[in-house]
């Protein structure tokens, strides 16, 4: 049986604010693991710390204590410019906002982070372009956002995400500012497109539908990771 592969870890993970002077704990010793391939629903009410966690496994942030690991690494030892790096490289992000860059067209959003990494513009472009017609906007590709719906901007999004390859994408609320049929087409192109890549994805979600069609489910409990049934 193949050994499966562990693209990112938290071990033992606390993580404390400071407000008005007092300690605000919101990871409390969390664990969890995810394992190359998955596609894990990330659920919970507002406030229970879902973006404090993408935060952390993100490599956005610090945590107070214990261990995040990606790709086997404990990124609390790396500096800032491996970190930074290690992001660039291995992490894709997706937002409740689209945040594409409003004077480029969805071709060129998706090119643009690949420049970035280095690769040359041919590949690019033909990386572009193969992951439009995935999630079937190729023939959008030299639409600005402003002229894309917001289904369709959000598909344009999640693509930049994955352009280079990264091995994990984390999501934060993804369909959030979407309608629900819009959500649904978008998140089964999400599926697809994660499918076709191979990446793990951890997506933070208020909708139990779209969470019970994923591989498993977690939730956040007095700071601890913990999973769930839906």
């Amino acid at each position: 049986m193949a050994e499966v592969k562990t693209v990112l870890a938290l071990e033992a993970v606390d993580r404390i604010y400071q407000q008005a002077g007092k300690d605000l704990p919101i990871l409390r010793g969390a664990d969890f693991a995810l394992h190359a391939g998955e596609f894990v629903a990330l659920v919970g009410p507002s406030g229970a710390g879902k973006s404090t966690l993408l935060h952390l496994a993100g490599l956005l942030e610090r945590p107070t204590s214990g261990t995040v690991r990606v790709g086997g690494a404990d990124c609390g030892r790396l500096p800032d410019a491996e970190r930074t790096r290690l992001r660039r490289e291995e992490i894709g992000f997706v937002y409740q906002f689209h945040h594409l860059l409003p004077e480029f067209s969805a071709l060129e959003n998706v090119v643009l982070p690949q420049l970035l990494a280095g690769k040359p513009k041919r590949q690019a472009l033909a990386r572009a372009r193969e992951l439009l017609d995935l999630v079937g906007l190729s023939e959008r590709e030299t639409h600005r956002p402003s002229k894309l719906s917001g289904g369709e901007q959000q598909r344009v999004a999640i693509v930049r995400a994955v352009a280079n390859n990264p091995t994990i994408l984390l999501a934060d609320e993804p369909t959030g500012n979407l309608d629900p049929g819009t959500a649904e087409q978008v998140f089964a192109q999400l599926e697809g497109l994660l499918d076709a890549t191979g990446q793990a994805a951890l997506v933070a979600t208020h909708n139990m539908e779209l969470a019970r069609s994923m591989d498993r489910a977690v939730t956040l409990e007095d700071g601890k990771i913990v999973p769930i049934e839906l």
